[in-house]
């Protein structure tokens, strides 16, 4: 895309938003007039499917009605509606892990059938790794989505024992890590900072614990877990390369509750009860890690202060109004402590959501959300001594509040609408930093950054017969830099060279509007049915962000500094195509799928070399802007019946970047390019009271920079690059085998409840993968180059976890 159709796009006064959001509008009315007329003799049946056992509402059910020979699926609150002519029908639910129920309904006017379904895992014969509806996977418009049932992750080995949501994903297709330990997780050529993480709608800015090792999400608390790798529907925006939609459990509504879990590191508790006559429930869940408290018995007394723990709590509450009205609210709160001495370290997130749930009419859902999010972090030093003559304190945040009305319109069985819009209000705190020197106080606080984003956003699923449906959309995004702050323009030394402020700098007021961006965001998806167990899919997404994520070391850490889009920095944008053949065999006993994906990524940030990011006011000197593509194929296969369940998948990618002045103007791999990427995931459950699992991966190294040659000065031996050449290797590759068992307690805890061990061992032969690799004099040798290998990992790890429940 060239320069000046970049500015097309991304520039509108103030007539071209209202002549977009009318256009948009006008596709909404046309999309309706365009709907054959409905008939007066047609009713509707709607209603709420939720499990027996705790009253939680189920998400994917599907819902066939054997007569007319069609039918839809729940959505994310297990509400579902069906329009139908005048008629005696019969309605089947179904839901793989649970028993099928059917109702017979006479449609002679609007109806409401809302049903609890109970779960199947007691019958061993029917295990299944999936609470999803049979032939999801090949006649569902979703492509590049991944879903993991909690049943399958608590199965899994986990470090230390811990089940991990992160974690469990990174065994994925299309999901990798740049390595052990590394926050976050990279999708299909993005980085950390390119995938939108939700937990109950409301954005977690870092969701690792203890450096990546563990995520924030309390697996106790979790209900549902969607990864969305292409396709992205239009009500999702804001990052361009994957959405992780988290759900929370809304408390058993049924009966109180109380779980956890006793480990090597941390433990466990968990609290469900419900109240007001089964009108309402609430779930408490917290996590505490103790490695803190084992270890200092053994520490020295220069380390007899060192701090090194994390802690959550995760909580919500939800209440039925009335039969038309629910009301949710949700929280999260987490922290992480580093330090010892004089020095000390943390990160944190808070976030809060609020949703109300109304059915304007058997046809007609509004979910409307409010949230805020805080992601905050410091960095200190003698902060506790008063007298102490030098003293460091930094303190940065970001905070994001929202609200967002959604609606979805069941038309007809074979024809639904969703639409709404999102309004975001950012507010950057990138450093309040002081220092004192012999005495001396000095204030290098960096200013506030806000900004706002509004968003309108449409989308149509149709079905035509029984083996074609088409999902179509737009999202129009509109983002706004705001005063007061102090932009400066900046002199462009040459090629590759930190660029310097010109003085003096323009200031902008509160309310100004400093720099505007409007996006137009397409969407659309394709599903051909081949055959009753085979389909071929296609999607298109483009996505923006405004956003971003500033670090220039090999993997993001909690002290990166998040920026917004403003003059000096444009909006980061994706395109992305995907194609796939889903096929299922034996009953839908084992599924597989094949998806090639090509994506490009535009306005991607890269770095001048010794780039100063930290508490610098004049960082945007220090940024260079390229583009990016990534492209691949993924292959899956899947068990998800019988004793033996799990999969395998192997992903062939490249992910690539081009950035004026680095790599002499060429392609060159991005840090977390991994071509070649095989998983397997083995779950066998040996008898009702033991099962067996377990893990494999491997991975093709990461690209490093490593010198071609070497000269001489002063005594001094130092290694050269010649020519300049980006990622010019790779360090060698990742692989990892784990292994667990879970046995059901035969004693009961204080002789009530149900418990189980789970052993694990974590890296089984001792693999010691490198998490990067550098260069330097042998002290023996000063002629002599050697690479040293630094792991985070180099042991196997046992673990033992007790997890209880009553």
């Amino acid at each position: 895309m060239t320069a000046s159709a970049d500015n097309n796009i991304n520039q509108f006064d103030s007539k071209q938003i209202q002549s977009m959001k009318n256009r948009i509008l006008k596709c909404l009315l046309l999309a309706l007039i365009s709907l054959p007329a409905l008939a007066q003799n047609r009713h509707s049946v709607s209603g709420y499917v939720k499990d027996n056992s705790n009253g939680e509402g189920l998400i994917g059910v599907s819902v066939y009605v054997r007569e007319a020979e069609t039918g839809v699926v729940t959505n994310p609150y297990g509400f579902y509606s069906l329009t139908l002519p005048d008629g005696k029908y019969t309605l089947v639910f179904t839901y793989i892990g649970y028993q099928k129920v059917t109702r017979e309904v006479v449609l002679d006017g609007d109806k409401t059938v809302s049903i609890e379904m109970s779960d199947e895992s007691s019958q061993l014969a029917e295990v299944t790794i999936s609470t999803k509806k049979e032939d999801e996977n090949v006649r569902s418009i979703e492509m590049s989505v991944n879903k993991v049932e909690m049943k399958t992750i608590r199965k899994m080995p986990a470090l230390l024992g811990e089940v991990d949501l992160i974690r469990s994903i990174q065994l994925l297709p299309g999901v990798t890590t740049v390595g052990e330990g590394a926050s976050g997780f990279n999708v299909r050529g993005g980085d950390v900072s390119q995938n939108l993480v939700l937990l109950d709608e409301a954005p977690v800015y870092n969701s690792s614990h203890l450096f990546g090792f563990f995520s924030v999400f309390n697996p106790d608390a979790v209900k549902d877990v969607k990864l969305i790798k292409g396709g992205i529907p239009s009500q999702y925006g804001g990052r361009i390369s994957s959405i992780l939609d988290v759900r929370m459990k809304e408390g058993n509504a049924k009966k109180r509750e109380i779980n956890g879990g006793i480990g090597s590191i941390f433990s466990r508790l968990t609290y469900e009860q419900p109240f007001a006559k089964g009108k309402g429930s609430f779930i408490v869940a917290g996590r505490r890690s103790y490695i803190d408290i084992l270890a200092k018995p053994f520490l020295n007394s220069d380390l007899k202060d060192s701090k090194f723990y994390f802690y959550d709590l995760t909580a919500k509450v939800n209440y039925q109004l009335g039969d038309k009205d629910t009301f949710y609210a949700s929280g999260y709160f987490g922290k992480d402590v580093f330090g010892g001495g004089d020095f000390g370290f943390g990160w944190g997130n808070k976030t809060a959501t609020a949703r109300w749930n109304h059915i304007f009419s058997n046809k007609l859902f509004m979910n409307l959300t409010g949230y805020y999010s805080n992601y905050d972090y410091n960095l200190g030093q003698n902060q506790n001594k008063p007298d102490a003559k030098d003293k460091f304190d930094w303190k940065s945040k970001i905070i994001s509040t929202s609200i967002k009305p959604d609606f979805t319109f069941y038309i007809t069985p074979n024809n639904q609408l969703t639409f709404g819009g999102q309004y975001i209000y950012y507010d950057t705190r990138p450093g309040k930093a002081t220092f004192v020197s012999e005495g001396d106080m000095q204030d290098i606080s960096l200013e506030p950054r806000y900004a706002d984003e509004s968003a309108l956003y449409i989308g149509n699923e149709l079905k035509f017969g029984d083996r074609i449906s088409l999902q179509y959309g737009a999202r129009y995004s509109y983002f706004r830099s705001l005063g007061p702050a102090t932009e400066y323009e900046y002199a462009d030394k040459g090629k590759g060279v930190r660029k310097d402020p010109i003085f003096p700098g323009t200031e902008y007021k509160r309310g100004d509007v400093i720099k505007s961006y409007g996006n137009l965001e397409p969407r659309a998806a394709l599903n051909i049915g081949i055959t009753s167990n085979a389909s071929i899919k296609a999607s298109y997404n483009r996505t923006s962000q405004y956003l971003h994520l500033l670090s220039n070391t090999a993997a993001s850490s909690p002290l990166d500094v998040w920026t917004l889009s403003g003059i000096n920095i444009k909006p980061e944008k994706a395109d992305q195509v995907a194609l796939g053949w889903f096929q299922n065999f034996k009953d839908n006993t084992y599924e597989a799928s094949v998806e090639v994906y090509y994506k490009k990524l535009y306005n991607q940030i890269d770095y001048v070399p010794a780039s100063d990011l930290l508490l610098n006011e004049y960082f945007t000197g220090d940024l260079l802007f390229g583009k990016g593509r990534a492209y691949g194929a993924e292959f899956y296969v899947k068990k998800n019946k019988g004793r033996l369940t799990g999969w395998v998948s192997y992903t062939l990618s490249r992910t690539e970047r081009l950035v004026e002045s680095i790599n002499n103007d060429d392609w060159f791999p991005a840090r977390f390019d991994k071509p070649h990427n095989i998983t397997a995931v083995a779950i066998y459950e040996l008898n009702k009271r033991l099962s067996l699992s377990s893990n494999f991966t491997i991975q093709s190294g990461t690209p490093a920079t490593f010198p071609t040659n070497r000269y001489s000065t002063g005594g001094f031996e130092i290694g050269n690059n010649y020519g300049g050449l980006r990622n010019n290797s790779r360090i060698p590759a990742y692989h990892r085998l784990d292994l667990a068992a879970t046995l059901k307690a035969k004693k009961k805890l204080f002789k009530v409840g149900e418990g189980e061990w789970v052993f694990s061992v974590y890296n089984v032969y001792n693999r010691r993968n490198p998490f990067s690799v550098y260069t330097r004099v042998n002290e023996d040798n000063p002629l002599k180059t050697e690479a040293v290998r630094y792991s985070v990992i180099g042991n196997f790890i046992p673990s033992v976890t007790y997890n209880f429940k009553f």
